[in-house]
Parts: C-alpha cells; sequence; structure tokens
C-alpha cells in the first residue's frame, strides 16, 4: 500500500482519497545521511548511493566519517514503488562507488540506475541477501557486480509480498540488518583497504548500537510464541513472524491488501468479526496509510479492547536512528502483549 505522511498531506492527499485503499506516497527528497561521529578517516571517503532511509541510516552509522552518503528517498512524501527519478539522481549514481538499495520491486528504478549509471560499482540488495531474488531479466549477486539489463513489463505488488512469494519490506527481517550491515561493511572495505580496520570497528560499534533491538526481539520470541496478531497491510509481517507471533488476517482481506484493491465485503466482514470476537492478540496498523477500511479495522478493534500497535514504513519522524525506530516499536509491541520491555 502507499504511505502518507501526515504533516505532509497537501494535494497527494487529496488524490490518496479517491478511493479507501488509496494511500499517499512515501517520501522523497535527495539528502545526506549523517554519519555518526568517529575518529579522523585513514582513507579517501568512499562515495555510496542508498535508494531509500530505511537503510541510509544504518549505511551512514557503517561509513562514518570514511563514507559520504547519499540517500535517494527520505520522509514520505514520494512512493519508491513510483518514484521517477531526477538528473541530479542518475549524477549521484554515476559518482557512486557502492549502491545499496533495498530491492524486491520495491525500488526498481534504483536497480535501474544502477544498471545504468553506475554498472562498474558493487550493488548491494538487501532482498537478495535475504534470499529473495527479482524474476526480471536479471540477477544480481549480493554483492551485485553484475547489473545486466533492465526488466521491463513487470506488475508491481507495492505493498504484498514480491514474486515468490518474498515480502519486500526486508528492514523488518532481523536476520537482513545484520546480514546487510556484513555486507556493506566488506565492500566498503574492499573499495578502501586502507580503512578496512576502520570499518570492522564501525561494525562492532554497530552492534552495540543494536544490542537492545536484538534482546527485545529475542525476548519477545521466547514469551510471545504462539499469540497472534492481524495486521491492516503487510509492512511487519516478517517482523512479526521473527517473534513467533501467528498471523491470523484473513486471507482474502490480505490478497486485497497486497493488490491495492478493496476487499470483498465477505473478507472485510471476516476481518471485522475477527476482531469483534477478539480472535487475536494485537493489531498491527500502519499509521502512514490511510482509508476508509483501516479506519474500519482500527474501530472494531478499540470497540473490542484488541491492543493496536503503530508502526510505520518509513523511519518515524524524530528517531535518532533506524535502532532507536525499530526498538520503539519493538516496545510497544512488547506492552501490548504484556511482555516486560
Amino acid at each position: 500500500m502507499r504511505m502518507v505522511n501526515p504533516s505532509k498531506l497537501g494535494a497527494a492527499a487529496a488524490l490518496a482519497l479517491l478511493t479507501p485503499w488509496a494511500l499517499a506516497a512515501c517520501g522523497s527528497e535527495d539528502t545526506a545521511a549523517t554519519p555518526a561521529p568517529s575518529g579522523a578517516c585513514p582513507a579517501a571517503p568512499v562515495e555510496v548511493v542508498v535508494s531509500v532511509d530505511q537503510w541510509g541510516d544504518i549505511v551512514s552509522q557503517l561509513g562514518g566519517d570514511c563514507a559520504q552518503v547519499r540517500t535517494v528517498i527520505a520522509g514520505s512524501s514520494v512512493d519508491p514503488h513510483d518514484y521517477e527519478p531526477a538528473p541530479s539522481d542518475a549524477v549521484a549514481f554515476e559518482d557512486a562507488q557502492l549502491v545499496v538499495i533495498n530491492g524486491g520491486h520495491y525500488d526498481e528504478w534504483a536497480a535501474k540506475l544502477a544498471a545504468t549509471s553506475a554498472p562498474d560499482a558493487p550493488l548491494i540488495s538487501a532482498v537478495d541477501l535475504a534470499g529473495g531474488h527479482d524474476h526480471g531479466d536479471h540477477d544480481h549477486d549480493h554483492e551485485g557486480h553484475d547489473h545486466g539489463d533492465d526488466h521491463e513489463g513487470h506488475d508491481h505488488d507495492h505493498e504484498g509480498h514480491d514474486h515468490g512469494g518474498t515480502n519486500p519490506h526486508a528492514w523488518y527481517r532481523p536476520a537482513t540488518v545484520h546480514a546487510l550491515a556484513d555486507a556493506v561493511t566488506a565492500e566498503l572495505g574492499n573499495l578502501a583497504p586502507d580503512a578496512r580496520e576502520y570499518f570492522e570497528a564501525r561494525r562492532a560499534e554497530f552492534a552495540d548500537r543494536t544490542a537492545e533491538y536484538d534482546s527485545l526481539i529475542e525476548r519477545l520470541r521466547t514469551e510471545v510464541t504462539g499469540k497472534t496478531y492481524a495486521a491492516t497491510e503487510s509492512v511487519f509481517d516478517d517482523m512479526a513472524a521473527a517473534v513467533g507471533l501467528q498471523d491470523r488476517t484473513p486471507p482474502g482481506y490480505q490478497v486485497s491488501a497486497s493488490n491495492e484493491t478493496d476487499p470483498s465485503p465477505g473478507d472485510l466482514a471476516a476481518f471485522l468479526t475477527l476482531l469483534e470476537d477478539r480472535g487475536v492478540d494485537v493489531l498491527i496498523v500502519n499509521t502512514q496509510t490511510e482509508g476508509s477500511m483501516p479506519a474500519q479495522l482500527r474501530g472494531a478493534a478499540e470497540a473490542a479492547g484488541v491492543p493496536l500497535v503503530e508502526v510505520t514504513e518509513t523511519v518515524a519522524p524524530g528517531a535518532d536512528s533506524f535502532q532507536a525506530w525499530q526498538v520503539d516499536q519493538l516496545r510497544t509491541l512488547a506492552e501490548a502483549l504484556g511482555v516486560s520491555a
């Protein structure tokens, strides 16, 4: 589904309200993520381009002063699926020594720019690291040196699962977060050998900053396995699975949400009945979506006393880091499930 930043509705929101399922777009502005403080870099900084801010903050933490990181889409005003790159984006890719994308048809424009404007730069795809490859005319290695041709003519599952069943919201997959951190660290070290020890130290610092995130996931996995949830869309599904929650979202509703179509009256009724009967322990709601259907589901959960857990698709405004964003949501989930966090 598409997303809306409540503080930036404007004309986009007016368009989004045309259908019950319409969502405003996901955020776009050119920005360089701010690296975490670190010592002097022993080599020339590596030029890195990252497609979306869910990964941009992580790459900046790993690169520190030894990487100049540009994140193309940050915020929540343009949908990454439909983003039309500006000429300045192509220039940024031409200068890139390393490209990091989400992959999985979430940001195909970035894969295409990498193929045409940065064919010699290593490409790291989070979805590829998770084992879900694009099904276009080319596959990328995990480090992505083989760009191949653009893949045209594929329908996009914007918010649902990618072709082959892979959920494209890879930043909600804890193992992928760590796998991407390892891949970025290795590639940065290859590109700037004199700074390899520096990057390894940054990776260790990243692990320290991620300790609470990992600990919360493990605690939830230990204490909530077998509890249930339903969700208005699939964005949080991989994290829910990682902590052991069972998905009871009506299948027909899931398909409709993934295809950005209205659910059938029967599918909506099944979801409302599930909530009215307190058939799940929590309802997961993306606060960056709007429409009559999510509003009905939220209202039914509130009326029945089913706890709501609010999540966002992009890094939450005001969050200090990727880890702070994720930890805040995990704490909310823990509280809703009665787990001390």
